[in-house]
Order: structure tokens, then sequence, then C-alpha cells
């Protein structure tokens, strides 16, 4: 199967890129690589374990998107590359009982883009990987989703015996991920309540504890968006703990630096992330974290044919720093290669300037209702501290704004006045 341009990962970064070069080039020309039927914008992830985003209403299927913007999907994982004869294999796919539905096939590339993102970094702790959930991806959003029916169907029947029963919720790690989720299951815990859990006080049967090891929760936003997301947490019910190292983690506890142990029935983690371990198997240069090194153009260290974009990549950016692993810098980077590609097959020199990240500030979703965060100006180090219903305005615009780029303006409209119509007429949170 001859291929011009193998783009691997599907998320914001990559979609956007095979999009944008399907509907240029074609899709005998560009292909798409993933292990999973159907996109989710990563950020909405919080939504969907919380159950008041419904994954079969919110996924995007590959397949239709192919179709729509003329790329071509392929289904599968990348297993190995052999970059010598611009050759990557693809794993076979298999059913769940094991039969096999698409056998192991090989893509050969003029140029191959690597955005398979990050998972998370469990740092060695014990107990971590085995009993936590973390939300990488669709699939653990909607195990941590049924695991809280469970929880919250077993404390409702404990009630007659137990007065005091409800569930302990801990979050380990106090960035975006970590407050947003937080935030977002304190309000999906009332409506919960309204729908059938009615013994259960939220604020007092559903105990959320957030930790994080530094000084203040999202520790590399300004100060006063910490703060405000600190206040807007404890007007929730939600218990912030800072300065707190978990060391252990048991089945239904976890112990801290201090020796302190305390209860929980459902645990995520989301102190920190990490680039795929598969990626340190495919003979490229990686750094500590296991990233991909790549130059200012985003071709990777030692091999002009081969790029990285996203969280797996290690770009130099900003007085020696690496660009950060956010969103905004997948979509600039997407739009950087491809201009870059569109050029190559022109047949055009690559673009005279270097890929250069611009930090347009950072928001942080405190519920349905309220965001917090800060804009960054035109001029180097001014930002603008926002909150409230402008602020949330921004959150929402930024995911219209993707879903603009792979599915087109008018079919993002109509997208959400449909959602925004379902809402009305289904129950606020998924209950099955």
């Amino acid at each position: 199967m001859k291929n011009k341009i193998v783009i691997v990962g599907g998320g914001a970064g990559g979609l956007e890129l095979a999009c944008k070069l399907g509907r240029k080039l074609g899709r005998e020309q560009v292909s798409l690589v993933d292990c999973r039927l159907y996109h989710i914008w990563k950020p909405s992830l919080h939504e969907v374990a919380a159950g008041t985003l419904d994954i079969h209403q919110e996924g995007l299927s590959y397949q239709m998107l192919a179709h729509d913007n003329g790329f071509t999907f392929v289904y599968g994982a990348l297993t190995a590359l052999e970059s010598a004869s611009k050759r990557l294999t693809v794993s076979a796919v298999r059913g769940d009982s094991g039969e096999t539905i698409l056998p192991e096939r090989h893509l050969e590339y003029s140029a191959l883009c690597i955005a398979v993102g990050s998972i998370s970094n469990y740092f060695g702790v014990p107990g971590a990987r085995e009993h936590t959930i973390s939300l990488n991806a669709t699939d653990d959003a909607e195990r941590f989703r049924l695991k809280l029916l469970e929880l919250l169907a077993m404390a409702e029947l404990r009630k007659d015996l137990q007065p005091d029963a409800g569930l302990d919720i801990v979050i380990i790690g106090g960035g975006a991920t970590g407050v947003e989720l937080a935030a977002e299951l304190r309000e999906a815990s009332g409506v919960y309540a309204d729908y059938g859990f009615r013994r259960l006080d939220p604020a007092k049967d559903v105990r959320i504890t957030l930790l994080e090891g530094a000084p203040r929760i999202l520790a590399p936003l300004p100060e006063r968006v910490s703060s405000a997301a600190a206040r807007l947490l404890a007007k929730r019910h939600v218990t912030v703990v800072t300065g707190c190292r978990v060391v252990d983690i048991q089945a239904n506890s976890l112990t801290d630096a201090e020796g302190l142990t305390r209860p929980a029935d459902i645990c995520v983690w989301a102190a920190g992330i990490k680039a795929p371990d598969f990626l340190q198997t495919l003979g490229l240069p990686t750094n500590k974290a296991g990233q991909i090194e790549v130059t200012d153009r985003l071709n990777v260290t030692g091999f002009p044919d081969i790029y990285a974009l996203g969280d797996c990549a290690a770009c130099p950016g900003a007085e020696g720093r690496l660009v950060p692993p956010r969103a905004q810098a997948a979509h600039q980077q997407a739009d950087y290669l491809n201009d870059t590609l569109l050029r190559q097959a022109d047949g055009k020199p690559a673009p005279d300037k270097p890929y250069a990240y611009r930090d347009y500030g950072s928001l942080v979703s405190i519920g349905q209702q309220t965001t917090v965060g800060s804009l960054m100006g035109s001029l180097k180090g001014l930002s603008w501290f926002v909150e409230g219903l402008f602020a949330r305005t921004m959150y929402v615009s930024l995911h219209l704004m993707h879903h603009q780029a792979v599915l087109g303006t008018m079919r993002t409209g109509v997208l959400a006045v449909g959602r925004f119509l379902v809402k009305r007429t289904t129950a606020l949170v998924k209950l099955h």
C-alpha cells in the first residue's frame, strides 16, 4: 500500500493535519493511522468521566472524517518503523474473542508525521498503575463513569444501615485535568442525586479530595488563576490539599509522605504525563521523558523525512525551554506542518521561518458555568486574568474551533445547535 504522507495518531494535532492535507491532496496521498475508531477532543474527557458528556454523541468517527476530508483511515497501532526503507508496520486488529478482524499491514511513506500524544507518568509510585484511573483516552473516562455509578448505587443502598454512608473520590494532581474533573464531579453529583440517588447529600456524602504536590494548584499558571480556582473549588465543597506527595496507593486508600492514610473508593491519577513507551523502540532519538527530539522545523533530529508534533514531540521553544504539551501547541504545529508538506507536494522549498510557539494563555473549566484563566497579550510577559461568562465563552470557543478545523464551519454550527437541543430533551448526566 503506497502512501505519500502518513500521519500516526488522530488526536487534536494529527487529525487536524490529516483533514487539512486530505482536502488539498486527496486520499491517495494522505493516510491517518490510529488504534481507535473515533475521535474525541481530549480536554473534554473530564466531562465524559463525570457523565455530563455522552461519548456516543460527542465522538467523531475517523472513517466518516476520512470520507468527508479526503484522506485514508488505517485502523491499527504503529508497532515498528523501518526508517531506511521508509516503511512502517500497523498492528493486526482483533475482536473480543481474539479473532483477527484486520491483518498486520505495512505502509510506505515519503513523509511520516508522528502525533501519538501522551500517557500518564506514574513516577514509580507503588500501586499507582494498578489502583488508579488515568484519563488518557475515552475508554478510561467511560471506566471511571461506570465505576462512579456503581459506587453511588452502593452508597445509596447502605444509607438505611449506615447514615454516614457515602463515597470518597481522590484526585491526585492539581493541574488542569485534576481541577476540571473535581469541579465537574461536584456539579454532576448534585444531578445524579436528582436522578434517583436522593438519599445522598452531594456536598456531604460525595467527598471529593484534590491532592497536589506543589505549594498551589495550577502551579504553571499565574498565581491569581490558581487562587481563583482554589476559591471556586472550596465553594463547591472540594477539599484541596497542597504540598502533599503520595507515596503508596492501595485498593481503597492511599498514603502520603507524612504517613497519613486517606480513604479512596475511586482514585484518579492526574499527576503528570509522558510520551508513550513504544516510541523508544522505533530507533528515533528521544529525551528522558520519552519524547521524540525534533528540530525547530519539527522534523525528527537526523531524519529529514520524519516529523513529530504534539505532546510526544520534544520541540525547542523560547529561552531553551521545550514547547509545553498543550492543545494549542499541537494546533499550531499542525498548521506549520500543513504548510511544510503542501510545499513539498508542490515541489517548493520549505518555509523560510522555523516553527515558533505562541502562548495565547490558558483557560481552566470550573464546572459547566464557570471558567478561569489568563489570556496573553502581544507584549511579552503581559497577560490578563479572566473569569466568569467571558472566560467560559472563550473556553467553549476552543472546542468549536477544533471542530471547525475537522468538520467545517457549517457542520460545526449545526452540531452545536443539535447538541444544545439534545441536552434539553435528555438527562443532564449519562445514567447507563
